[in-house]
This record gives C-alpha cells, sequence and structure tokens, in this order.
C-alpha cells in the first residue's frame, strides 16, 4: 500500500465509521419497541397524559433525527428542592439536570446545538399570551426518537427531572426534523478531513518531488 493511499484511507475509514455511528440507522420504531418504552414509564410513575403523548411521539417515528427547539424562562425563586442543596437557584439546579443529560446524549449521538441568551423579548407572538419573556433559547438535537426514548424511560432520568420542573417558570419545547441544516457535523467534519487531508497529500506529493 502506497503512502498516498495511506494518507487517504485512514481519514476516510474514521469519517466512516463517525458517519454510521452518528447517523440513525435503527429505522422507525416497532410497535413493541414502543410498547416496552410504555411500560418502562408505567414503571417509573410517568402520568398518563406523558404516557399517550410519548406512545404517539414513538408510533409516528420516521426514523429520522430531529432537533428540539426549547423556549426556557427561569424560576426567580424556586425555593428548596429534594436532592439539592437548600437554596440552590435555577441555573444550579438545570446544572444538575443537565449533569446526567449530557453524558446520555453524548453516548448516543445526541447533543446541544446552540445555547445563548435572549437578547429581546419576544416579537412575533400570534394566538397565544403570556409567552413575551423568555431567558434562554437552545437547540439539541437527538440521533432519532429511539435514542431520546431510551433516554427519558431510564429511571436516572426521573430521579433527575425534578430538578428542571422547579428550576422554570415556563417553558415550549418542540421536535422539528431538519430538511436543511448547515451547521450538520457529518457536513462540517467531512470538509474539515478533506481539507487537512488534502493538504497532507499535497505536502507529501511536494516532498517527493
Amino acid at each position: 500500500m502506497s503512502a498516498r493511499v495511506k494518507i487517504w484511507l485512514l481519514p476516510a475509514l474514521l469519517y466512516g465509521a463517525f458517519f454510521f455511528w452518528y447517523t440513525p440507522t435503527g429505522g422507525p420504531l416497532s410497535d413493541a419497541e414502543v410498547d416496552d418504552f410504555i411500560a418502562k414509564m408505567e414503571q417509573n410513575g410517568g402520568a398518563s397524559e406523558a404516557m399517550a403523548m410519548i406512545r404517539q411521539f414513538g408510533e409516528e417515528d420516521t426514523g429520522k433525527h430531529f432537533i428540539m427547539i426549547n423556549n426556557i424562562d427561569y424560576n426567580e425563586s424556586p425555593g428548596d428542592v429534594a436532592g439539592a442543596a437548600p437554596g440552590e437557584n435555577a441555573q444550579q439546579l438545570m446544572d444538575r439536570y443537565m449533569g446526567h443529560m449530557i453524558p446520555a446524549m453524548l453516548s448516543r449521538g445526541s447533543h446541544p446545538v446552540m445555547l445563548g441568551p435572549a437578547a429581546y423579548r419576544s416579537m412575533d407572538v400570534i394566538g397565544i399570551e403570556g409567552v413575551d419573556v423568555w431567558d434562554m433559547g437552545g437547540l439539541v438535537r437527538y440521533r432519532s426518537r429511539r435514542d431520546f426514548l431510551e433516554i427519558v424511560t431510564d429511571p436516572a432520568f426521573s430521579g433527575k427531572h425534578h430538578f428542571k420542573a422547579a428550576a422554570l417558570e415556563k417553558t415550549i419545547a418542540f421536535p422539528v426534523e431538519p430538511d436543511f441544516n448547515l451547521g450538520d457535523p457529518r457536513l462540517l467534519l467531512g470538509l474539515l478531513i478533506l481539507s487537512l487531508t488534502a493538504l497532507a497529500d499535497a505536502r507529501h506529493s511536494s516532498q517527493r518531488g
């Protein structure tokens, strides 16, 4: 195997492994899988409304990845919360929740895409009241509905979710399946690897010349 082949082969294999891991390949959830997730929610003491929503979410699975759009308004006075130190503020409580969520997401090809403070109040509100003020906005990518449901039906999630509930005054979160996303890591990493490999190949060729 020539040196030039090696220069291109290793990055290609690494990128291929990442692409396969990051891309949902399991297809839509089966009815049996949905039933299993609902059974886990029942064991965790899930509310009937939440289980009905999760069942529909699972039954309508397309097999694609999705991004959860989050609008966040923190609770200015969350009070003392079980499992947290007395007097912890909303951000500290949210940090406890995310301390569980981040490892659970990263291990499943899921991760935050964007998070930042609100720059101004809501500028276009139609047909809904009480949503003028927000503290934060965020986008979170999930590799699949299967990965999302594995996270939220884990008993460990039930033990942490109350931190999030206490930290928030109000929130709106809904999933979107992107048709177009220039920030997709598969695109960005592919371009980066291609550029670096081309530079390495050019340098190797010039040294030989």
